[in-house]
Order: structure tokens, then C-alpha cells, then sequence
């Protein structure tokens, strides 16, 4: 891959072009029930063409990389362009040529690696650990370690080179009891995700995770159902970043504001005129999309158009301020956007994605936050989640849950659950933890475009309090 050396010369008779190079490389280890699982390697590599021309964009995407190969792949994107060009939303030759030059590196990037035994070795203690009851049916431990360098040259002079490290890891335990099943995990599967090497693994927790995964499942199949009605709800961050994912992220997306996904993933309750003045939540939330944070799993200093990352506010005192847009979304809507447009690999062209949303800590300690509420539930872990194609009204399950009774944490129930509207449920919040409550966690896998793209997403949320929730539990 040409990451160092410079391109050949290349002839393009366009207003702006750039070539977009990508190699990912992957390792999955897994123990289940005490059993290594094979090994899966993969490496993908090969580069994305995009051309401006006569008022088209175009796109083209080749793993070869021989210098035929390049110029094969920017003919294409030009043809592409000069075909589509009547057809555009936008006249690209309005927007900025990214110019920009340098390097982002992951934290940890050249610590040593450890060797594929240590990895088993270290998975296989935890799984022997989680082995403590007949009732554990099923347990695994599991590390992802994925490698990637990104270039972007274009015909503006810019050329930056990022380098990345990601690390993802998690623990699972499953119990089975008079006729029930639970399943509990470490912070929901893979949601355990960030850029760095083995301090990763440390931050998490992960040593002594397969014990406790299974204690607690072992606790959740023994524990009465959670009950129904309307209360006040404690959400661990575990729970937070799927709240602040599917109820803030998706639906402030622009181009599914302006229509892009209706028939794929669906629209959002969001319009263009909102931003500025709609009460998304109360003044007490504060939401930044902020590739810049050290360590998050969607961290990096330009975006897949070349736009320099920055931390921004979208939510302001519970007031939406901008939406997650690029460059192209930017010019079609006239709003203000980030430094979102990001493509799943190589062979897919950029889109309106989130990166790292973040909800700013308050100043509430977990211990006061629990004396606040007078009958609630404390829930933890995401286990399931139902959402409607605008984003709005919303159905979420968590793996564990704690009653409340009179400002202290009581019993442990099962099958948490709880449902609301995006448009009014955030300004239910009455109290944002401070930053002893925050986790940094996310998703590998968010899935979003025609054909499909599934990316690295981060989140980073302190524990929450939202009033008058409606709260519903399992049958039994």
C-alpha cells in the first residue's frame, strides 16, 4: 500500500478528484465453554476513486493498486461524474477542496503485541472462572484486535495518513433455571470497544469478568421479574450509550433528515428547521460529537472528505444546535454540520455517520442520584431495542436491573424494560451524573447505507435519572 511513498502520476481531467486508501487488518479469538474457537484472520485492503467534474460526482473503487490500477479507477469515477452531472442536488465545484496535510495515530499504537497463546491463555482463565454452577449452560470470553492505516490524497495537495489500533473484548455468562433462561454480559456484546492495546483490557475490567458474569447470571435467572408502572428510571452508561445511539444519533443524521434512508432504514422525526430552537431535553443535556477524545473507538483527525475533526455541540443546554452532516449534506441543507462523512471501507463512498456522541457529565455522584428517587428501577446493560422508522418512539430492554425504594438500591430483578418517545423522553432527564459515573464504551457494528456500511461508533456517557418513565417487566 502506498502509504509512504508518493503516487505516480496520474492524468484526471476533473475539477477536483482524490484517491482514498484503506488496510484493515483483523484478528477474533474466542473460548467457549472452555474450548479455544479457530482463530479468524482477515485483511482487506484497496483504495476509493472519487472524482468532481461538469457539476457530477463520481465514485469508483478498485483493490488494484499498480498504477494502471489507479488511473483504471479515477476513468471510472470520471465517467461516473460526467454521467450524473445533470442530475446532482448540489454543484460540487461550491464546495471546499480539502487541502489538509499531516498524521492521527491511536493511543498505544506501537506497544507490543501480545502473542496469539497469551491471547488464548488470558480468555481461557476467564472462561474456566465463569464455569462455577451445573445452571451456566453457556459462557465465552473473546478479544477482537484490529490494525488500520487510512491515506487520503487529493488533487488539492492534501495527504493525510491515519493509524490505527482497536481493541474489543468482552465476557458472557448463561443461566438456566426452572424454565427460565438469562443471559449477562460485560457492558453488552462488544460494546467494550476503543482505540489502545492492553490498557483497553485494564479500564474494562476484563480480569475476573468471566466469574462475574456468571454470578450475576446465576442471580438474574433465580430474581423476580422487574414490575410494571410508571417511575423514575436510574440508566447505567452500559444502558445510556444505546439511548443516546438510536434516540440522538440516528435521528440527527442530515441526509436522513433529508430523506436519503426512507427506503432502507427510515426517516427521522428531526426537520431542518428544529435546529436552533427545538427543546430536544432538558438544560441539563449537553450532547458533543467529538472525534478528538484519546482512546474512543471513533476517534480520528480528518474525516473520509478530508474536514478536520472538532468537538462540537449538537445539544446545548437541551437546545439542538446542529446535525450530524458533512460537507455534501451541509451544502444541500444550508445548516451547519461535522466532520462526519465516513465509509465503512475502501469500496464504499462516504456518508453522514456519527463518530464519537458524547453526553457531557453533570455534577450528580452515583450515591446522590440514587437518594433522589423515591421508587424506581436502576438498569444496566443493554439487551434489546425496538425504535420506529422516525426515530421516535422507542422500546428498550436491559440484562439487569435494581429496584430503588426510598433512596436505596434494593432488590435485584429480571427483564427490565422500558419504553418512551425520542421527542419528549429526554426532557425527562432530572440528573446527569458526574464524571466518576462516566464510561467510554460504543459499538463496532452500527449498520446504516445502501449497499450496507458497518462502522465503529463511540460513546461516552455518565449514568442518568429520568422521571415518570414507563417501566415494564418479563411475563411470570
Amino acid at each position: 500500500m502506498p502509504f509512504e511513498s508518493p503516487l505516480p502520476t496520474l492524468d484526471v481531467a476533473a475539477d477536483f478528484w482524490s484517491l482514498r486508501f484503506v488496510d484493515e487488518s483483523s484478528e477474533s479469538y474466542a473460548v467457549r465453554k472452555n474450548v479455544p474457537q479457530p482463530l479468524e484472520v482477515s485483511t482487506d485492503r484497496g483504495v476509493m476513486a472519487t472524482v468532481h467534474a461538469g457539476g457530477g460526482i463520481g465514485y469508483a473503487a478498485t483493490s488494484d493498486l499498480s498504477p494502471g490500477g489507479l488511473q483504471q479507477a479515477l476513468d471510472a469515477a470520471l465517467a461516473w461524474a460526467r454521467a450524473t452531472s445533470r442530475l446532482g442536488l448540489i454543484d460540487p465545484r461550491s464546495l471546499a477542496r480539502p487541502a489538509a496535510r499531516g498524521e492521527y495515530r491511536s493511543p498505544s499504537l506501537d506497544a507490543p503485541r501480545p502473542s496469539r497463546r497469551e491471547v488464548y491463555e488470558m480468555l481461557a482463565t476467564e472462561s474456566r472462572a465463569a464455569a462455577i454452577d451445573p445452571r451456566i449452560v453457556d459462557w465465552e470470553a473473546h478479544v477482537d484486535i484490529r490494525t488500520a492505516t487510512h491515506r487520503l490524497v487529493t488533487s488539492a495537495g492534501g495527504d493525510v495518513v491515519q493509524r490505527y489500533r482497536f481493541l474489543y473484548a468482552g465476557a458472557s455468562a448463561t443461566a438456566h433455571a426452572n424454565g427460565d433462561t438469562q443471559r449477562r454480559t460485560l457492558a453488552g456484546d462488544r460494546a467494550l470497544c476503543q482505540q489502545g492495546a492492553g490498557e483497553v483490557l485494564e479500564r474494562a475490567g476484563f480480569v475476573g469478568s468471566g466469574r462475574q458474569v456468571a454470578e450475576e447470571a446465576l442471580e438474574l435467572v433465580l430474581a423476580p421479574n422487574c414490575p410494571s408502572g410508571t417511575m423514575d428510571v436510574l440508566l447505567a452508561p452500559d444502558q445510556m450509550v444505546l439511548q443516546i445511539h438510536e434516540s440522538i444519533g440516528h435521528p440527527l443524521e442530515l441526509d436522513r433528515i433529508l430523506g436519503d434512508e426512507r427506503n432502507f432504514a427510515g426517516t427521522s422525526f428531526v426537520t431542518p428547521d428544529m435546529f436552533g430552537s427545538y427543546r430536544y431535553g432538558a438544560e441539563l443535556l449537553d450532547v458533543t460529537f467529538d472525534p478528538t477524545v484519546p482512546g474512543e473507538l471513533a476517534s480520528y483527525g480528518w474525516d473520509d472528505d478530508g474536514t478536520p475533526a472538532t468537538r462540537v455541540h449538537v445539544i446545548e443546554r437541551g437546545i439542538l444546535v446542529r446535525p450530524l452532516g458533512g460537507a455534501i449534506s451541509q451544502a444541500r441543507a444550508g445548516l451547519p454540520g461535522v466532520a462526519n462523512s465516513r465509509a465503512a471501507s475502501w469500496n464504499r463512498p462516504p456518508i453522514d455517520r456519527m463518530a464519537n456522541l458524547n453526553i457531557e457529565p453533570g455534577d450528580a455522584p452515583f450515591d446522590a442520584m440514587v437518594a433522589a428517587i423515591g421508587r424506581g428501577v436502576y438498569m444496566q446493560t443493554n439487551s434489546s431495542w425496538s425504535i420506529d422508522d422516525s426515530r421516535n418512539k422507542f422500546q428498550f430492554g436491559c440484562e439487569r436491573a435494581r429496584l430503588i425504594e426510598n433512596g436505596r438500591l434494593g432488590a435485584v430483578v429480571k427483564n427490565p424494560n422500558y419504553r418512551g418517545i425520542s421527542a419528549s423522553f429526554w426532557r425527562s432527564l432530572a440528573m446527569v451524573g458526574d464524571a466518576s459515573t462516566r464510561r467510554v464504551l460504543g459499538t463496532p457494528f452500527c449498520g446504516k447505507g445502501e449497499p450496507s456500511q458497518i462502522i465503529r461508533v463511540g460513546h461516552a456517557s455518565p449514568a442518568c435519572v429520568f422521571r415518570k418513565v414507563d417501566v415494564f417487566g418479563g411475563e411470570g
